[in-house]
């Protein structure tokens, strides 16, 4: 599944370096994510312009073992979209978050990812939905008018991994937010 619409193009490996932090920069401290602040609204309304996406619309999680690919990051579908993979690379999810409400009444009838021919069923688990159809399957969070979907390959990708996922979903921080936007050669946002 692409993940933009546009040519992705190699970086210099100076554009790693931002990608290899992320695991310092997301436990850091021992912040928990709920205490620290949310990103400067100007920062993050920059980086959204630069997605073409809505600044409500950028979420971010954190899952032990696996890290934001940094390229995935972006406009996707009119949805904000970054892919996480293990740090192995072996499996990888996909965050999307988008306008929209999610019920027990419609919440079947949402395709799920690209298995939008499939039959989705749903459990509600908490304060999200745990959906499957085909062999993907996701937690989708409803939030202030928007839904942030975690989805994987189901032999890929266990439903532990995607609630703990699901669990961790917020705003990013300063730090979540510079881990997030590709090198800018040492100029700001």
């Amino acid at each position: 599944m692409p993940m933009r619409k546009y040519v992705l193009m190699m970086r210099p490996a100076r554009a790693l370096l931002p990608l290899l932090l992320l695991p310092v920069l997301l436990t850091g401290c021992d912040a928990d994510r709920n205490g620290g602040a949310a990103a400067d609204s100007a920062d993050l309304d920059a980086a959204a312009r630069d997605w073409d996406v809505a600044p409500e619309l950028v979420y971010v999680t954190e899952v032990s073992g696996y890290t934001v690919f940094q390229e995935s990051v972006g406009e996707y579908d009119d949805q904000f979209a970054a892919a996480y993979r293990s740090e192995k690379g072996a499996t990888k999810f996909g965050l999307f978050a988008g306008r929209g409400t999610l019920t027990a009444e419609n919440c079947p009838k949402q395709p799920l990812g690209e298995a939008s021919d499939q039959q989705v069923t749903c459990v509600h688990d908490g304060d999200a939905w745990y959906r499957k159809a085909g062999g993907s399957h996701e937690y989708a969070v409803p939030q202030d008018g928007v839904v942030i979907h975690l989805i994987g390959d189901a032999d890929k990708v266990d439903r532990a991994t995607l609630r703990r996922a699901a669990e961790a979903v917020h705003r990013p921080d300063d730090a979540e937010l510079a881990a997030l936007l590709p090198d800018t050669g040492g100029a700001g946002i």
